[in-house]
């Protein structure tokens, strides 16, 4: 409960600063790339409730790597972490928090070990260990493993912690794309693991 009320006072007291940048942000989507300015897409929240996350756009439609399709803007947008910021509206409305597993699409919920799916045992963070501890530039495996250490591991001042490193990491862009090619592709486990 003390995790809920600090992010409501932290989100609604940033608030004349984060809503500028929200609504220039989309302004800029919107004339520089066209409709529709979010990209929407459903997310496994806590105990694995599906959400409507919402993000600025970043890609083009069509063929091609998600490097190819992302507009000059939204690398920008990435780059800076820019484009999750709507997803404070989803920690106002208790959906998210402001530090948590990432909220991944709810296509991966039978791909995950029993151990993995308890990173839903909290709600999802717009930041979380994992994104401030390689973002997409690690493994699934070692994305899901910092999630459950996080769960296990959770206190008022780790995400503290947490959000201090995130802001050092969107001033420097480190870790947003998995490799000079490509963002972070599909959790696809069988891949990885032994049959």
């Amino acid at each position: 409960m003390m995790k809920r009320i600090l992010d409501i006072i932290a989100v609604v007291a940033a608030a004349p600063l984060w809503l500028p940048v929200v609504a220039v942000a989309a302004l800029a989507v919107a004339i520089a790339d066209g409709r529709p300015v979010f990209f929407r897409q459903q997310r496994a929240g806590r105990g694995g409730r599906p959400f409507l996350l919402l993000k600025f756009r970043t890609m083009r439609d069509g063929p091609g790597s998600d490097l190819e399709r992302t507009t000059r803007l939204g690398r920008f947008l990435r780059r800076t972490s820019i484009d999750e910021l709507p997803q404070l509206l989803h920690v106002l409305s208790g959906k998210m928090s402001l530090v948590g597993p990432r909220p991944l699409p709810v296509k991966y919920l039978p791909r995950y070990t029993p151990e993995e799916a308890r990173r839903h045992e909290v709600r999802p963070g717009l930041t979380g260990w994992a994104q401030v501890n390689g973002r997409n530039a690690i493994t699934w495996e070692r994305k899901l493993e910092l999630d459950v250490w996080y769960v296990d591991n959770r206190t008022v001042a780790l995400d503290l912690k947490i959000l201090w490193m995130t802001v050092r990491l969107a001033l420097s862009g480190k870790g947003v794309n998995a490799s000079a090619d490509d963002t972070m592709g599909e959790f696809r486990p069988e891949a990885s693991r032994p049959t």
